[in-house]
């Protein structure tokens, strides 16, 4: 299943996705700190989707409420029903 998400609170713009028998395919984030954002993209490539959840569900960026972190975590919450 391939799916985007519009993150909120964040600098990252467009989160794309792609999830496979409830395991992390690929993802691709636009906007925000690349560097970062593309190294999380590659530990969580081949997870499983409840674990990607549970270990960045909650993460802070400085005094926001939120972080791209817990935004992907947020968007596979949203995915998967």
């Amino acid at each position: 299943m391939k799916f985007s998400y519009a993150p909120r609170g964040v600098c990252s713009q467009r989160m794309d996705f792609d999830v496979e028998d409830g395991i992390v395919r690929s993802v691709a984030i636009y906007g925000g700190c690349h560097g970062n954002l593309q190294g999380i993209s590659k530990l969580i490539t081949g997870m499983p989707v409840d674990a990607v959840i549970e270990r960045l569900k909650g993460i802070r960026c400085g005094g926001k409420a939120t972080s791209c972190p817990d935004q992907i975590a947020q968007a596979l919450e949203q995915a998967k029903g």
